[in-house]
């Protein structure tokens, strides 16, 4: 049988309406969301794990997605090529990372079914592998000023500026640039390679989120892991599915934490100065086995990856590390499985009406569940420095009635430069949407 036809036989999306990824605000039950999720037993499924992905559509003309009650959406910048991450500078200016999952050719059955099923997403091809500089002039909530910040770079995603160097987290690792805020554009002899100050290994999870700690001396990368279970062992997987600590003044670098599959996003929670970040975990265990989490971050922490998941759960297809199992960390509060969360943004109280202070995350959508889940820009309500109630949405309706396409998907999240607002970047409609009271 050849691959087409395997994967045609297994994973093709049956027709009719499946139960809609249960809203958050409308309070449906959250089996493996919050801080003592319900987590099923795991069920391996074997070579071929459940795929199911919507064909990406994008938006259509006036059609927006669906704003939590209290709030309002608008596109601040449309057309764009696969925006996936955002950064506001001090001036205002927004720079959006545009970048994809490089095409290739498949490497087994199920790479192949994977594969074919990311292509039909939308969630892999050519990279445009470039930072768009975008500029709202008169302050009303839609970009007039489109500018080529940075062409010519590996997977661009994270991106950080401190003085007068810009900092750009690429696949393969961290490099800075010269660059004068109010300028719209990287200049200067060295304006495509930049000074490197730390490799990373590329392929994999590609993504290389930065943060800033406060005093803006250290820098932070996640970097995800390889493979989804070790399962090409852990040699390939050195130096990988771990938040790295950059110390920029004095050029050095370590590990922080490990033991995180995927973890994207960062955010630091204000009162207590501790980091948080959100992880993609394993596949291939089950709808809701294990949960995605939101997590404070131990500075030399372990969080289980590939030997076990929400704390000491052995996974049984992992040759085994007890050692490494008991010293596994638990996460804080678990989002649903497979949501892909990937944007992360702490929230002052106040910023959106109706929204205490917490935590914005861009749940990017499900691909390994026979239902869709994710495919929302959700809130995490905070309260002395930990999550402290159920989810709400802030952006939903991403997700066709029937779930065989999807308008789009959310990624990064970041605020507003006017402290009102959160900007969101949507890779399948291309978008960056604004969302604000209303």
């Amino acid at each position: 049988m050849s691959f087409s036809s395997l994967f045609a036989r297994l994973v093709a999306v049956v027709g009719g309406t499946a139960l809609q990824y249960r809203r958050l605000t409308e309070g449906a039950p959250t089996p493996a969301w919050g801080g003592a999720p319900m987590i099923p037993e795991a069920r391996p499924q074997g070579a071929i794990p459940t795929l199911k992905m919507p064909t990406a559509r994008g938006w259509d003309p006036g059609h927006l997605p669906v704003a939590a009650p209290g709030l309002k959406v608008n596109v601040f910048a449309d057309k764009l090529d696969h925006p996936r991450w955002i950064e506001v500078l001090p001036n205002g200016d927004v720079l959006v990372a545009e970048a994809t999952s490089a095409d290739r050719p498949p490497r087994s059955v199920y790479d192949y079914a994977m594969v074919a099923t990311l292509r039909r997403a939308n969630a892999m091809g050519k990279s445009a592998n470039r930072i768009t500089l975008l500029r709202d002039s008169d302050g009303d909530g839609v970009a007039e000023t489109r500018e080529v910040f940075l062409a010519g770079q590996n997977q661009p995603f994270g991106m950080a500026l401190v003085g007068e160097t810009f900092y750009v987290g690429n696949t393969d690792g961290v490099v800075a640039f010269p660059f004068k805020l109010g300028e719209t554009r990287i200049t200067g002899q060295n304006r495509d390679k930049g000074r490197p100050l730390v490799s990373f290994k590329p392929a994999g999870h590609w993504t290389r989120s930065l943060l800033l700690s406060p005093d803006n001396k250290k820098l932070y990368a996640g970097v995800g892991s390889l493979t989804n279970i070790a399962e090409q062992g852990m040699d390939v997987e050195e130096g990988r599915a771990a938040i790295y600590e950059l110390d920029l003044e004095r050029g050095t670098h370590r590990i922080f934490a490990s033991g995180l599959r995927n973890a994207v996003g960062m955010a630091w929670e204000p009162s207590t100065g501790v980091l948080w970040t959100v992880v993609n975990e394993r596949d291939g265990l089950g709808d809701e086995t294990p949960p995605d989490y939101l997590t404070s971050v131990q500075d030399g922490g372990f969080y289980g990856w590939p030997y076990c998941y929400w704390g000491q759960t052995v996974d049984d297809r992992v040759p085994q590390d007890a050692a490494m199992v008991a010293k596994a960390i638990t996460p804080d509060y678990a989002l649903g499985g497979h949501t892909a969360s990937l944007g992360l943004c702490w929230v002052p109280a106040g910023t959106l009406p109706g929204f205490p202070e917490g935590m914005a995350i861009g749940q990017h959508g499900s691909w390994n569940r026979s239902t869709l889940s994710g495919y929302a820009l959700v809130f995490i309500p905070f309260s002395n420095g930990k999550p402290s109630g159920p989810p709400r949405d802030i952006l939903a309706g991403f997700l066709a009635p029937d779930e065989k396409e999807s308008y789009g998907r959310p990624v990064g999240v970041t605020l507003g430069h006017d402290r009102k607002s959160l900007l969101m970047a949507d890779d399948v409609g291309n978008v960056i949407f604004r969302v604000a009271g209303a």
